[in-house]
């Protein structure tokens, strides 16, 4: 798998650029609409800890194990969300997507499904992965199921796997995407964001 470095992907109605920390202020905007943090099953930040988890996730970029992106609308550059290359394993070319998350007005629109698509283009035909994971928490069943429109395989649970902001541990549900399943997967991405709406 070839070095990941940082890029910007577009496509559609979104932009993924490198995550900086200029990007706090839209992140807490974003996170805001449907104030995210207060749910127990995801990994957004509160207003206050915004700075921190942006810190954290340059951390990882600086480590090596972890690519942040900051998910921007195309046409007017507003934030949207963030999503993030992680769990980098290059002796395998394998590595994972995750700590995504979006202001809830775009939930459910071609947002996530255009950032999955840009995503996993690039690690499949520019980085050379042979497969990307998915990982959530176990009573996180809207993840879950956007994972599994995505055409990811459910490879099983991790039980007693990690700790919730609220101090819990969660079970968490493994997801993975092979390289030879990937040309199916592609088309089937690429029809839904063109099939006609009713």
């Amino acid at each position: 798998m070839k070095p990941i470095e940082p890029v910007e992907l577009a496509g559609g109605p979104v932009r993924l650029v490198p995550l900086t920390v200029d990007h706090v202020p839209g992140l807490q905007a974003a996170a805001a609409d449907g104030e995210l943090w207060n749910l127990r099953i995801t990994s957004v930040p509160a207003p206050q800890e915004t700075l921190a988890y942006v810190e954290t996730a340059l951390a990882g970029q600086a480590a090596g194990h972890r690519l942040p992106f900051a998910v921007l609308d195309a046409a007017t550059g507003e934030v949207l969300g963030s999503t993030s290359y992680h769990d980098i394993v290059p002796a395998i070319d394998r590595l994972e997507i995750g700590y995504t998350w979006y202001a809830r007005r775009v939930q459910r629109s071609a947002v996530n499904t255009t950032a999955k698509l840009l995503l996993l283009t690039h690690a499949f035909e520019t980085l050379g992965a042979q497969l990307v994971g998915w990982r959530t928490d176990n009573f996180n069943h809207a993840s879950q199921r956007a994972i599994e429109r995505l055409g990811a395989k459910r490879d099983g649970v991790l039980r007693h796997h990690a700790l919730r902001r609220d101090g819990t541990v969660r079970d968490t549900v493994m997801y993975s995407l092979a390289r030879g399943e990937w040309p199916e997967v592609k088309a089937h991405l690429q029809w839904q964001l063109t099939r006609p709406r009713p």
